[in-house]
């Protein structure tokens, strides 16, 4: 019976500053000293979900054949934009020829979730996925009163199911500032395993606010499903050598 897999990964921006109470500035801001440390702390609000949103979803549906053979169904990317209502769907193409759908994100959040409805038993494939994409689309689907249709959190920090983390796998579960199993950003790793880093073409996470700003979200869209191709064969090179 085929298995099925799906490569994944998000973007993310913070929410307008002027969106928050005083008292919620206050506290994202309290340990700032100075205007520098203000503006580093408004930039790390694009790691929570409280703070921030989801502008792109990049996904890559891979099934495995009986012979041990993968075959790519699809690559797609859903993307947003804000000033859409909830019922607004558009399909763009983009620059590589993969299809990107456009809606707000709290539809982008729905179809996403609808996914798991069609296949509960896929199997995610991420790059520090269960410390950041999947509790970050969790929760923000919940402040969007989106419920999720899989608990993409289920299991322990060392034994959980239908999720390949490769930071875990790499780092054997066992991560560090040092030593054999120092962690590295997804670049790095990219690079070390001989594979075509994302941020070659001229863009990455750290500029994916001003691009969503000014509107190139198409853009961020292709630089997603790079990032999304690129942990594929990430994980396919740990497969081969790696996993047991």
């Amino acid at each position: 019976m085929s298995k099925e897999y799906l490569a994944f990964d998000i973007e993310t921006v913070p929410l307008p500053w002027e969106g928050f109470s005083e008292s919620q500035q206050e506290y994202i801001l309290r340990r700032a000293e100075n205007e520098e440390d203000e503006e580093k702390m408004k930039g790390e609000m694009a790691l929570t979900p409280l703070t921030a949103q989801v502008v792109c979803i990049g996904m890559q549906m891979v099934v495995e054949k009986d012979d041990g053979s993968f075959d790519i169904k699809n690559r797609v990317a859903y993307a947003v934009d804000n000033t859409y209502d909830d019922e607004t769907k558009i399909q763009e193409e983009l620059a590589l020829g993969d299809t990107c759908y456009l809606t707000n994100e709290k539809k982008m959040l729905e179809d996403f979730w609808k996914i798991f409805a069609k296949y509960p038993k896929i199997n995610l494939v991420s790059f520090n996925g269960r410390n950041f994409d999947a509790p970050f689309l969790m929760l923000r689907s919940a402040i969007l009163k989106v419920k999720p249709t899989r608990n993409l959190m289920s299991g322990t920090k060392f034994n959980y199911a239908y999720h390949i983390d490769l930071i875990d796998e790499l780092t054997f579960f066992t991560p560090s500032f040092y030593g054999a199993t120092k962690r590295f950003n997804f670049d790095f790793y990219t690079r070390a395993f001989g594979i075509a880093s994302p941020k070659s073409e001229g863009i990455d996470g750290s500029k994916v606010k001003d691009f969503f700003a000014e509107g190139k979200i198409l853009e961020i869209s292709d630089y997603c499903l790079r990032d999304v191709k690129a942990t594929w064969e990430l994980y396919e090179l740990w497969r081969q050598y790696l996993a047991f």
